[in-house]
């Protein structure tokens, strides 16, 4: 389909994309990859009047640690995720989640402020930054401000994005040693929504404890979902086929999924434990490496 007529601007300073938002209120959406926003104009589930491109705003795309922070912009690319050498040996779960979204057209166009910016619970990076605490920093005519990762997704496609804000950066704690992460998710074929997906961060010390840990569930709730009763279940013992069992079946019954073409509810609280279990698994590995 063709998506409803609009308007089209391209602002070159932050200030300026700020003032159009301001200017034009709700009738207006950001575009950054537009691999998420564009596909919903061409089915008519989403109509902006007005289209404001932030892709020639400099300053919006950036991977670096900085005050104990990795700190990511909102325009980086799915592409450079994959490649930087910086999230490959100290943050290899976004690799992992960067490798299985859509085809490498996409990646090299599509953001991870899109990504999240995007409310949608079957996107890869919410539980990604779930498992890893991130916050994230939005920017309006009054300065910049920061949510944490769980007060950040309201419902479906709502956040806590105003309209009259961007989403500008994601900031990620910078992990302890003996801290190991992973992601992966079940997907039909390449480029579908997940079946379900599962995120995991684990911190061990020098006994092999679970000294911290963080769960993010992929399209198994109507929101990104924090496994709490999961992470729980790991934290101040060490991994045994029984802890790792426990907090998979926790994960398992505590999402939330829906029936759909991708298998029914059974399956896919199925695949969640299944999913969780190898994630601790591998991430667990990473932490020892």
């Amino acid at each position: 389909m063709i998506p409803a007529s609009f308007e089209y601007e391209a602002p070159t300073t932050l200030d300026e994309a700020l003032d159009l938002l301001e200017k034009h209120g709700d009738d207006a959406k950001i575009l950054a990859g537009g691999h998420s926003l564009i596909p919903m104009m061409k089915l008519r589930f989403a109509e902006p009047e007005f289209l404001i491109d932030i892709n020639n705003i400099p300053g919006l795309a950036y991977i670096k640690e900085e005050n104990g922070y990795l700190k990511i912009g909102a325009l980086t690319r799915e592409a450079e995720l994959e490649h930087s050498d910086l999230i490959h040996s100290k943050y290899p779960i976004f690799t992992d989640a960067s490798k299985l979204i859509a085809d490498p057209q996409v990646r090299n166009m599509g953001t991870i402020g899109g990504n999240i910016a995007h409310g949608d619970a079957a996107n890869d990076h919410p539980a990604v930054l779930i498992a890893l605490n991130a916050t994230v920093e939005i920017t309006g005519k009054a300065g910049k401000r920061t949510v944490p990762i769980d007060e950040f997704f309201f419902g479906f496609y709502s956040t806590a994005v105003e309209e009259n804000e961007i989403l500008t950066a994601i900031h990620v704690p910078i992990p302890s040693n003996g801290t190991g992460n992973a992601y992966h998710k079940l997907e039909r074929k390449v480029g579908d929504y997940a079946t379900a997906g599962a995120a995991v961060q684990l911190t061990l010390d020098s006994d092999g404890v679970v000294t911290n840990a963080g769960i993010g569930l992929t399209n198994v709730n109507p929101t990104p979902l924090r496994a709490s009763r999961s992470e729980q279940a790991l934290k101040g013992k060490k991994l045994t086929d029984e802890t790792i069992a426990e907090a998979a079946q926790y994960a398992s019954e505590d999402c939330n999924p829906s029936a759909d073409l991708r298998g029914d509810i059974a399956y896919k609280r199925a695949m969640v434990g299944i999913l969780v279990k190898r994630m601790i698994q591998k991430a667990a590995e990473r932490a020892l490496s």
